[in-house]
């Protein structure tokens, strides 16, 4: 059997489909780590994390901030489940900043009540959705470096 020369990539929250696009190849965020597919990957389930995702045709990549959720790979077939994906134009960064000053101050000073995970899953989020909007000036051009997940 030939290998597929290309990945179908649906990416859909609970509010819409965001993208439906044949690519060439897709980078995720899972839990576990990033981790890149290329037309012909093995089948596999995973969880995604908060991160960058980002999807190549030809030449021009695409970056999305995406949180939470499941990734589906299949050697021809790409399905993103996340609770929330955005693309960088969609991106209101003075939220952004706004969300990021608020649980680093959560974060700063923690308390007995506070939901620890909650907070920096919410930092994450910030910082994720402030990369991906940067990334959006620069849309299409290759060779950019993709910058690490934020540390806890």
């Amino acid at each position: 059997m030939a290998l597929p020369s290309k990945i179908h990539l649906d990416i859909v929250t609970p509010d819409r489909l965001l993208v439906r696009e044949d690519v060439d190849e897709v980078e995720i965020p899972g839990a576990d780590g990033y981790f890149g597919v290329l037309p012909g990957h093995t089948p596999l389930l995973a969880a995604l994390a908060v991160g960058e995702l980002w999807y190549r045709q030809g030449q021009d990549k695409t970056y999305l901030s995406i949180a939470l959720g499941f990734a589906e790979v299949l050697p021809d077939r790409v399905t993103i489940l996340a609770q929330l994906a955005e693309r960088p134009e969609e991106i209101d960064v003075t939220r952004a900043e706004e969300a990021r000053t608020r649980a680093e101050a959560r974060l700063s000073q923690p308390k007995a009540e506070l939901d620890y995970e909650r907070a920096r899953i919410a930092l994450m989020k910030s910082l994720t959705r402030l990369s991906v909007s940067s990334r959006g000036q620069f849309a299409g051009r290759v060779g950019r470096q993709r910058m690490p997940p934020p540390q806890a």
